[in-house]
């Protein structure tokens, strides 16, 4: 399995991290989940909106990375876009969970250039 593959699997776990932090609370209702997390505030309801955000991103990039191997376009460069992908995910996470607003659509710009560049990337190579 290529680089690529594993951040594809790392990006497609990032929501259940994000959804993880949210939820870590003694006072958790599993019972009405969704209304328990709408109740809310500070660092475990960005970690929410982080989650969602999360489930968003992925199909975009996952779709970028396969079809970018389906047209046989560089590894080296697949892989290096798809690692630049999960840190600025990462980044974005930590971002959005300690209230960097700023910084965090900064990075947020990052994941998704990697990921039109991998468009781009499997496009030249298509041709």
């Amino acid at each position: 399995m290529t680089i690529a593959f594993w951040c594809v699997l790392i990006a497609g776990s990032m929501p259940l991290v994000t959804v993880g932090i949210a939820k870590w609370d003694k006072r958790y209702d599993n019972k009405a989940p969704r209304d328990w997390l709408a109740r809310q505030e500070g660092s475990k309801k960005r970690a929410y909106a982080a989650h969602l955000n999360s489930f968003e991103a992925f199909p975009f990039f996952a779709a970028a990375v396969i079809i970018a191997s389906m047209v046989k376009a560089p590894h080296a460069i697949i892989d290096g876009l798809a690692v630049l992908f999960v840190i600025a995910r990462i980044i974005y996470i930590w971002c959005y969970i300690t209230d960097k607003a700023s910084l965090r659509s900064l990075v947020w710009m990052v994941g998704f250039a990697a990921t039109v560049a991998l468009f781009i990337t499997a496009g030249v190579a298509g041709i």
